[in-house]
């Protein structure tokens, strides 16, 4: 992985500044163990009333489903996550529901928890040695079809994940942005009392 130069201002653990978004992918696929372990990291996540309302579809490089949720990005997003050695898509239910799974009311944090979750799976995939790169670059119109979404659940974003590839590997116009983004500084996001803003 590109050593980050990212420098955080209180002592963190460092796969948190370790943790970016690459373009660049080796093109291997990955073994759905690795996926499936990443996953489980984003099981463990908080949520409101332990409701758990994340969902994961995923398609390995190369097997029956991969061309079909490659589609459902945008062709910006499909031309570098082609490379990639898997295509994780996030979904969460809008609802909180019955043991026996009839809904019961909605839910408010819905897409907030399944932010928590791919936050676990992407600190699980630095500490497994791969890059994630999540984007809601996604054709928002056909992707619920190819994915088989109902009503009931929103689509939140897609991941491309995998082990990191070269920049050269990518269209001329994306190879110089391929290093760590910087962060806005504590002050622009965190108030002592009311917000500042």
């Amino acid at each position: 992985m590109t050593q980050s130069t990212r420098q955080a201002n209180y002592d963190i653990h460092p796969s948190f500044t370790q943790r970016w978004s690459p373009r660049a992918f080796d093109d291997q696929p990955l073994a759905e163990e690795e996926i499936l372990r990443l996953i489980e990291a984003a099981r463990w996540a908080p949520s409101a009333f332990n409701v758990q309302p994340w969902r994961f579809c995923y398609a390995i490089k190369g097997d029956d489903y991969w061309d079909r949720f490659l589609d459902a990005l945008i062709p910006f997003n499909q031309s570098w996550a082609k490379n990639a050695g898997a295509l994780i898509f996030v979904l969460s239910d809008k609802h909180t529901r019955e043991a026996d799974g009839s809904i019961k009311g909605d839910s408010y944090s819905h897409s907030f928890d399944a932010g928590a979750a791919w936050a676990a799976l992407a600190a699980q995939a630095v500490h497994d040695g791969l890059v994630t790169h999540g984007m809601t670059g996604l054709d928002f119109e056909k992707a619920p079809a190819i994915l088989g979404i109902g009503d009931d659940y929103r689509l939140e974003a897609g991941i491309a994940v995998g082990h990191i590839g070269k920049a050269d590997s990518l269209p001329e116009g994306l190879q110089a942005k391929e290093q760590p983004s910087e962060r806005k500084p504590l002050s622009a996001i965190a108030f002592h009392g009311p917000w500042q803003g």
